[in-house]
């Protein structure tokens, strides 16, 4: 049975997936388009670490390391209370910082968050996967066999 808090959890794990792999510019973009900063406190970082990436052979094999990556991390707390945190792939401190300043904002008033700074990036990225989808089928070659003889 899920409860009302796991439901927000999966719904603010999408909020974070969407803004950590949305590009720099886009975010800053819409970022500076929102009104109402809050004023906020950096709670640790923005700092870089080391991951490790895991990978499966075949996609369902045994995990094994496939080797490091780099990312950015910041937590902030906005003048309200909540606590935001911002991860994202890379060296890039200040995208992790607006990152946690939304995840913060999305904590208070999710519904105006998901419609001014989540639901544009998920759109662009669909129109990014979408383009990519293109470019591969625009290169697609179909082969085909003509029977020859009676064999």
């Amino acid at each position: 049975m899920q409860t009302a808090s796991s439901i927000d959890n999966s719904a603010r794990k999408a909020a974070l997936d969407a803004l950590a792999a949305a590009p720099t510019l886009a975010l800053a973009a819409l970022w500076d388009a929102w009104a109402d900063k809050p004023e906020h406190t950096k709670v640790r970082g923005p700092e870089v670490g080391l991951v490790m990436v895991r990978g499966r052979a075949g996609g369902g094999g045994a995990a094994f390391n496939l080797g490091e990556a780099s990312v950015s991390r910041a937590s902030v707390r906005i003048v309200t209370g909540e606590v935001g945190h911002g991860y994202c792939l890379g060296r890039d401190l200040g995208k992790a910082e607006i990152i946690a300043v939304i995840d913060a904002l999305w904590q208070r008033d999710a519904a105006s968050v998901e419609a001014e700074i989540i639901q544009p990036l998920r759109t662009l990225a669909v129109k990014a996967d979408q383009k990519l989808r293109d470019e591969a089928a625009a290169t697609k070659v179909d082969f085909f066999t003509m029977v020859r003889g009676d064999n």
